[in-house]
Formats: structure tokens, C-alpha cells, sequence
């Protein structure tokens, strides 16, 4: 389904999956799309959706890091190592030209970040940045640091691919065929395990509403590294 938004422009399409769209078909989608935007044949996009359970393998991926390969495996050809996508878990695909914009990978990548991490703070969740560690961290039921959305970005032609996916109501023991993202001595966590109860309908409201921010920090040269930031 694609709908019309303010808060991403007209030059933006913003596309909600209502069903669960298999990590195959999305890949070829994503693949094709980016190309035609890098032409300048198809406008941006905002993909909004979820995925049967499925491991993807990033370009750094080490098999041994493949513990249990219960569900399918597809290599997704983004950075970063395996990680798990299923139901419970909100996908953002975000396939930006940056061309038109501040061409910082890096910047994007922190952009990106700010993004989830503003949207986590509206349900009352405080994300973070950890040095050293890519994705999206935040404070444990017994108070450790686990991680509660991932990153994942590919960019051909100065134009974005793939993008973060957070954990709303996953099954987590899913999360056990793998070592997520190459990161043992940390756990994984979800919204709903913290005690929030989020739709992805409520998810993709406050993530909208904190588009333009997002879409703002693409103009902007990324901030120097900092010794509380990772940087993908």
C-alpha cells in the first residue's frame, strides 16, 4: 500500500506492507528500485514492513556465527554480519538519493540511528549509540545493554539500500540460530519485553513524525566521532 505524507515530501514515496513480504522478494525489489532511483526513472522511498522469519548475511558475515540456520538464509549483500528478521519486527527500508544531498555515508548511517532513536523515546524507551558495537542499544530488564534495533546499509551509486529494523514483539529465542551482528557478550531485547506494547500502526506514526528531522540531518556533514558513538 502506498500513501501520501507531509512529512516526507512529495518526492519521497512512503510504502506500508500490510502482509509479511518474503526477504527475497523484498531484495530483488529493493535491488531494482535502487537502480531505477540512481537513473533518475523512480523517486525515493520509505518501505515500511515485516518479514517471515528469515537470517540474512552481511557482507562481514563469519559462518561460524550461523548456530542454528532453523529458518532460510539469504545473503543480503548490505554491510554488517547475521541477523535475524521476523514477526514482531519493524523493517525500514530506506532508499535515499544522496546525491541531492550532503553524500556522507557516515552521516547517513548517524542519521539513520537518530531516526530510531528518537522514535523509541515517544513509547518511553532510551536508545543509544555504543562505541565499538553498530545498531541500536538500550537498557535491559536486569539493567544490562542489549540490543533493540539494528542497522544495515548498502549505498551504490550514492544512493541508499536496506536501512534498521526494530524489535517490537519478536520471539526472541529466534535470535539464538545466530550471533547477532557478530556480538556475543550482549543480549537482545524488544518493546515488549520492556513492557511496551506497540502496534506497528503506533511504530510507523511516531517514526513519520520524526521524518523531517531525519530528512533535515541528511544536509548536514555528519558530527565528528565522539567517544559514546559506533559508527557502521
Amino acid at each position: 500500500m502506498t500513501l501520501v505524507t507531509d512529512t516526507l515530501g512529495a518526492d519521497i514515496e512512503l510504502r506500508v506492507s500490510q502482509a509479511r513480504v518474503p526477504y527475497r522478494e523484498a531484495l530483488a525489489e529493493m535491488t531494482a528500485r535502487n537502480a531505477a532511483i540512481a537513473s533518475g526513472e523512480a523517486r525515493e522511498l520509505v518501505w515500511l514492513l515485516e518479514h517471515p522469519p528469515v537470517y540474512t548475511a552481511g557482507t562481514s558475515a563469519a559462518a561460524a556465527e550461523l548456530l542454528d540456520p532453523r529458518f532460510e538464509v539469504v545473503e543480503a549483500g548490505r554491510g554488517g554480519r547475521y541477523t535475524y528478521h521476523g514477526p514482531g519486527q519493524r523493517i525500514g527500508y530506506v532508499l535515499i538519493d544522496l546525491r541531492k544531498r550532503a553524500r556522507d555515508a557516515r552521516g547517513f548511517v548517524h542519521a539513520l540511528e537518530g531516526w530510531v532513536i528518537a522514535t523509541l523515546a515517544d513509547f518511553g524507551i532510551e536508545g543509544f549509540r555504543a562505541e565499538g558495537r553498530i545498531g541500536i542499544w538500550t537498557h535491559d530488564i536486569d539493567g544490562r545493554e542489549a540490543k533493540i534495533g539494528a542497522i544495515g546499509v548498502r549505498i551504490r551509486k550514492w544512493v541508499t539500500m536496506h536501512g534498521f529494523s526494530v524489535n517490537l514483539s519478536p520471539d526472541l529465542s529466534h535470535f539464538g540460530g545466530i550471533v547477532p551482528c557478530g556480538i556475543e557478550e550482549f543480549g537482545v531485547t524488544s518493546l515488549e519485553r520492556l513492557g511496551k506494547s506497540v502496534t506497528a500502526g503506533a511504530w510507523d506514526k511516531a517514526l513519520l513524525a520524526h521524518a523531517p528531522a531525519f530528512l533535515a540531518a541528511l544536509d548536514r556533514a555528519c558530527p565528528p566521532i565522539v567517544q559514546s558513538e559506533a559508527v557502521a
